[in-house]
């Protein structure tokens, strides 16, 4: 049967502000051809991964009982608002990060996210394994300004020996790109926002991005009112496919507002911080901000270095950090890092906290679509041990995380099998990991 009417051109597009958006395939193109609707993408699941030195004071730290009922133990307190999108692992080992003779602190750190364990020398022939959050960064990092980004409040260089022979690049550093090189870790917040804000990829400041977004917006105005003509022109099935393709650009178009109302607004550059609590909050807000304006899918944070001994005298503590947690038993050293402890979470709350007053481009906040791992490169100060690592996941992962648990795991449960579970959480590889992996762990 012949057309009573030539079709519609393949190449029929609306016009606007010297722009063109493709119409999609519709019967009055090619009648046999089906349409397929434009759907938004949901955001694969951040990472974060966020690292405390000098482990825990686990009997303020450890839930008594596991499943949903369990109790917001005191260092777990600052954390009690956002106790539904919380697990709380317990039983979860990192054998590889034993060190050779002495030297936990070091070779915990480096261990840290690579579960392998590290080469022992002060040398340059540090050899290390590749950490987990390099392995997502390459799975999903393509197409993001940076892939990952690995920030600290803690800084100095990698040469030298940091620890019973172990060099200072594996107490200084969590993320590694391969055996041999650290990713280069940034602590000072004014040069992280410089990084973040400065021109982006296309040589544009922010001000011109934004412009550049404001130019899209109008075009997409413009050509709305041009499609709703043209809908007169089609027949019944093809005008329903029009209906289909104009709230896809509408979708386009309100995620153009919200990018243009706030997430890539740089806002003021950090001031230059007094003492460590400005560095957690200027960095906190760096983390928040380069998820929100998706400028990248991975991060790391370091609170301090491996074996930090970093005094608090902003709350009351003259002694290092690892100083006291050597602490012998002695209970006003158990006090005094409980206080540390605390101050600590509280850190991670704030960060928390503001992951999840954001809301991301599917509606939903960003802590529902990241997935945040809070450790430390030892279970205790005193005994070093590298079994029942203090561990908290954080965040939703886009729908596939149940929180609110206290999860307790028997037997040798290699902190390589969680590291493959949170990959797959995002879009990464769930292989096994590590030096003792064995494939992802099931968390429920």
């Amino acid at each position: 049967m012949k057309l009573k009417t030539p079709p519609m051109s393949r190449r029929a597009v609306l016009r606007g502000l010297g722009a063109t958006i493709a119409l999609p395939m519709l019967d009055a193109m090619r009648p046999t051809m089906a349409f397929a609707q434009m759907q938004p993408a949901r955001p694969k699941s951040r990472f974060l991964a966020y690292y405390v030195p000098c482990g825990m004071h686990m009997p303020s730290w450890t839930p008594a009982t596991p499943g949903p009922d369990f109790e917001m133990t005191p260092i777990l307190a600052p954390l009690a608002d956002l106790r539904s999108k919380l697990l709380v692992l317990s039983g979860i080992d990192n054998h590889p990060a034993r060190p050779d003779g002495p030297g936990d602190h070091a070779a915990g750190t480096g261990s840290f996210l690579s579960a392998a364990h590290c080469y022992k020398t002060e040398g340059a022939n540090i050899r290390n394994g590749v950490s987990i959050d390099q392995v997502i960064a390459n799975a999903v990092g393509q197409g993001h300004r940076f892939p990952s980004l690995a920030l600290g409040a803690e800084g100095g260089g990698n040469a030298g020996g940091c620890d019973s022979g172990y060099s200072c690049a594996y107490s200084r550093n969590i993320s590694w790109i391969d055996a041999q090189t650290p990713a280069a870790k940034e602590t000072n917040p004014g040069v992280v926002f410089n990084r973040l804000f400065g021109a982006d990829a296309s040589g544009l400041t922010p001000a011109e991005a934004a412009k550049k977004r404001r130019y899209r917006k109008s075009v997409l105005d413009y050509v709305l009112g041009d499609a709703q003509r043209l809908k007169g022109k089609l027949g019944p099935t093809d005008r329903q496919k029009m209906d289909a393709y104009l709230s896809s650009v509408r979708e386009l178009e309100r995620q153009i507002d919200l990018a243009a109302a706030s997430a890539c607004e740089a806002g003021a550059e950090p001031e230059r911080p007094v003492d460590v609590r400005d560095t957690m909050r200027n960095m906190a807000d760096l983390m928040v901000k380069a998820f929100e304006c998706d400028l990248t899918p991975v991060t790391t944070f370091m609170l301090g270095n491996g074996g930090s001994n970093r005094p608090y005298p902003f709350l009351g503590i003259s002694d290092g950090h690892h100083q006291l947690s050597h602490h012998q038993g002695n209970p006003e050293n158990h006090r005094q890092l409980e206080i540390i402890d605390i101050w600590e979470v509280e850190q991670l709350a704030y960060l928390l906290g503001r992951l999840d007053a954001v809301e991301d481009v599917d509606g939903k906040t960003l802590l529902d679509n990241t997935v945040v791992f809070f450790s430390s490169e030892i279970e205790d100060g005193n005994s070093h041990r590298h079994d029942d690592l203090p561990i908290l996941v954080a965040g939703g992962a886009g729908g596939q995380l149940q929180g609110g648990r206290h999860v307790r795991f028997e037997g040798h449960t290699p902190i390589a099998d969680l590291f493959s579970a949170l990959s797959g959480l995002c879009g990464g590889p769930t292989a096994a990991f590590g030096d003792d992996g064995t494939g992802a762990l099931a968390l429920g």
